[in-house]
């Protein structure tokens, strides 16, 4: 149960003031497409009368809840089959964080269990009412992603390097296989996004910045997923029901900000973010879904002439549009569970993850009282309707008894994994080859180094078994390979030693070193970011610097869901390879690396020159790329790079996110120490109190942290203050967590209390004492607590002043290297 504590008083304190908010940028004059402008399509099936007949009927006995049933989904966490039955709902769906039985890493069978109980559930008599099957919808976004043990093919910004569309089809036609291994009819894919500022989280979820690439892969990929037209696997068999995603734009929102505002003429959103749309029609696709963010201001969940007077009527969808995640509480005048405004606008189906019930109670309301006009819901379900009917699912009987279903073999089979394997090594970029140290010699003493190397979460990335792809042991990960196991198999084939040190300490000297490297798993939201600048958090520069001096060639493998400022780490290797994020198949790398095949893959997305180059895309005006759209070296390119600027990205200091860095607050913020009764100390290098000393200190880079001795006995504590309130509610809700790196260089011997507060009388207090004890002499590392803790400790999210304050009364000594808002993922 949630309580307010009483607020704890500090003696005390350092303080960091906040930046004022951002300038909010103005919009263009308007979002209400003009459908003559776009150019018009036909749609590739004509109307066949005898399923319009069909749905026709069903129509006729359909009750005004059994309608609203059909165009409402939950989510798995939220809903049960019993729920399926009672409210006639007609798809169920599996959110990033949620699975049967609540088990994320649960066996692959009990997803079939589940896809049994709420088909049957569906189809349980009631009554004379007609039964009509329930579907369920996933997000299998690169491999049938949620399942312990299934394929994980390299996310999209790797395909996207590859330019095989070819490839991405067959991707296509395998993941739809191992889905219906499982039992599930759809896939919430292929996003067909193309992003326009890397800071957005899910850069990595686009093929590329230009159109071209999408465009290209649209139609293959909804083809591998859904089969060919015309043939009589269409939809059935070994394939499902494909999405295209998001409704449009989602790839140029302001700032890059998830779920933000995508500034753009009609022209630029029909010429470049709809690409990928006309050639998925095209091959078919069943379903599309419309975007969380907005076009000039107006949300894509309420755009009728987008949903409705392009996408329906200019260009003939006859499928049906389904919602993104509460999507539709977002337009304006509706809340999560009562909306008509959506539905009236074009969407079909509501995604209700948490608020099925009360939507559902409060639609049919407005469906009796015409608010949602009966014509509106029943053009919905006709189209819902239309796509069960062309999958087969009236026919098809339980999930179990399908085609395919319960073959466990199919997942991760060797035909799978080797065409994930032959996706990595299409994907990977080179970048720089001076000397032309690639390929190695698989006989050579090989030294594989780097937090990434044995480490296949990382190297899948977000929307890996969990939403943000972090909480995953290795254990949950049975048929991959990571990059050091591939390495360590084709060295030893190749009459070679290999040896991991994730630190980079070697007990035999190597000929040459692999560090792998990168960013850490994160999804959507807390993916976004305030510039493009590499956050070295493991000191890999220190260490490949470390062994270059050692007179060792150091190749650099670097995991990343976009393109990043890592000018340091590009001088401070020999060689230096975009690998994305790659999935299961490490051994994709290793064939690369050691010369079983040669890099063929070419940037999908322009690589910065500064960490402030957040918007960088071919064409623009001001071009000035370190590696242009479309670059990639052979491994006989053996030119040598010359140094690149290591000039510091300043833009960190503007992030919104992050409080302390780099020695200093961020822009706009002032650290203090202080204490009752006297003025607070700033502190620039060194500030001394009576129980409080804080220094400079190094950790990357000289003066780059702070040092604090707290002798006691006074109480004291560290804080962050604002000159107004922020709001962090939106933080909270997105599982972002206060994060501190540090290191403890004498544990405290008294309560150690980290808080946040919001104005007089109001905070939410956590006991890190243990946390900073186990610290003691590990040297650097960090704590991270979710915001969402501090909410339930009796902070106001909304009104928060003081977002960061540490407190003890008796003696601790900790150096401070930063102080941000990040990924929960290993919070305590």
């Amino acid at each position: 149960m949630s309580h307010r504590l009483r607020a704890w008083r500090p003696m005390l304190a350092i303080a960091i003031a906040a930046a004022a908010p951002a300038v909010a940028q103005p919009s263009p004059p308007t979002a209400v497409a003009q459908p003559a402008s776009w150019p018009a399509l036909k749609a590739p099936l004509p109307v066949d009368p005898v399923v319009e007949a069909r749905i026709d009927g069903l129509l006729k006995v359909m009750t005004v809840e059994q309608k609203v049933g059909q165009i409402i989904q939950g989510d798995l966490a939220s809903i049960t089959p019993d729920d399926v039955y009672k409210y006639h709902l007609g798809s169920v769906f599996n959110g990033g964080n949620s699975s049967p039985g609540n088990d994320e890493f649960g066996p692959a069978s009990g997803w079939l269990a589940a896809a049994d109980a709420f088909y049957d559930a569906s189809m349980r008599p009631d009554g004379k009412l007609v039964r009509i099957p329930a579907i369920w919808g996933s997000d299998a976004v690169h491999g049938h992603n949620n399942i312990v043990g299934a394929t994980l093919f390299p996310h999209n910004i790797g395909l996207g390097a590859t330019r095989d569309p070819g490839l991405v089809g067959r991707i296509g036609a395998a993941t739809a296989l191992e889905m219906r291994v499982t039992g599930l009819d759809w896939t919430f894919a292929p996003t067909l996004t193309v992003v326009r500022d890397d800071r957005w989280g899910r850069t990595y979820e686009g093929f590329g910045e230009h159109p071209e690439i999408t465009a290209s892969f649209a139609g293959p990929l909804v083809e591998g997923l859904q089969g060919r037209i015309g043939s009589a696997d269409w939809l059935k068999g070994a394939h499902i029901i494909a999405t295209a995603k998001h409704f449009l734009g989602d790839g140029g929102t302001a700032g890059g900000k998830d779920q933000g505002d995508t500034l753009a003429t009609e022209a630029q959103l029909r010429d470049t973010f709809a690409a990928g749309y006309p050639p998925a029609l095209a091959a078919g696709v069943q379903s599309v879904m419309a975007s969380f963010s907005s076009w000039n201001g107006v949300k894509l969940h309420g755009n009728a002439s987008l949903l409705t007077g392009v996408l329906k009527d200019r260009w003939g969808f006859d499928g049906f549009v389904v919602g993104d995640w509460n999507g539709h509480g977002q337009v304006p005048g509706c809340t999560v569970t009562h909306c008509a405004a959506s539905a009236t606008a074009g969407l079909d189906l509501y995604m209700a993850p948490d608020s099925w019930k009360g939507l559902w109670q409060n639609t049919v309301a407005d469906v009796k009282s015409g608010a949602l006009p009966m014509a509106r819901l029943d053009d919905a379900v006709r189209r819902i309707l239309r796509v069960k009917i062309r999958a087969g699912v009236f026919e098809a009987g339980r999930p179990s008894t399908r085609p395919h279903a319960g073959d466990w073999s199919q997942l991760a089979s060797p035909a799978h994994r080797a065409l994930a394997r032959e996706a990595v090594r299409k994907s990977l970029v080179l970048l720089k080859n001076d000397g032309g140290v690639l390929p190695l010699r698989a006989g050579a003493r090989i030294l594989v180094a780097g937090d990434g190397a044995d480490n296949v979460a990382k190297q899948a990335g977000g929307w890996t078994l969990t939403w943000q792809g972090t909480g995953t042991k290795p254990e949950h990960f049975p048929n991959a390979q990571s990059i050091w196991r591939g390495i360590a198999e084709t060295v030893k084939a190749g009459g070679g030693s290999a040896e991991l040190a994730v630190d980079g300490i070697w007990k035999t000297k190597p000929d040459a070193a692999i560090v792998v490297f990168g960013e850490d798993p994160y999804a959507e939201f807390q993916g976004d970011r305030a510039d493009v600048a590499f956050n070295d958090t493991r000191d890999t520069l220190a260490m490949m610097k470390r062994l270059r001096a050692a007179g060792i060639p150091v190749v650099a493998v670097f995991l990343s869901g976009r393109p990043l400022w890592v000018n340091r780490e590009v001088n401070a290797a020999d060689a230096f390879v975009a690998a994305w994020l790659p999935g299961s198949e490490g051994g994709g790398v290793a064939d690369v690396l050691f010369g079983k095949a040669d890099f063929t893959g070419k940037l999908p997305y322009s690589w910065p020159r500064r960490a402030d180059q957040v918007v960088l895309n071919v064409g623009d005006a001001d071009y000035q790329p370190l590696f242009a759209y479309g670059f990639g070296r052979s491994a006989r390119d053996a030119a040598k790079l010359a140094p690149l600027s290591e000039d510091g990205p300043a833009a960190m200091r503007n992030a919104p996110g992050v409080l302390f860095t780099a020695g200093r607050a961020t822009t706009g913020r002032q650290l203090f120490i202080a204490t009752a009764g006297l003025a607070p100390q700033s502190v620039e290098l060194t500030a001394t109190l009576p129980s409080l000393t804080a220094r400079a200190a190094d950790r990357r880079a000289q003066e780059d942290s702070r040092r604090f001795t707290w002798t006691g006995p006074a109480q004291a504590s560290v804080l962050v203050r604002e000159p107004a309130a922020r709001d962090l509610q939106r933080e909270a809700n997105g599982e972002l967590a206060l994060i501190v790196g540090m290191r403890v260089d004498a544990a405290p011997t008294a309560p150690v209390a980290l808080l946040m507060r919001c104005g007089d009388g109001c905070a939410g207090s956590i006991d890190i004492t243990a946390q900073l004890a186990a610290a003691n002499g590990r040297g650097w590392t960090s704590i991270a607590v979710p915001l969402a803790r501090f909410a339930a400790a009796g902070a106001d999210m909304a009104r928060i002043d003081t977002p960061f304050e540490l407190g003890t009364a008796g003696r601790l000594d900790l150096t401070i290297s930063e102080v941000r808002l990040g990924s929960a993922d290993g919070a305590r």
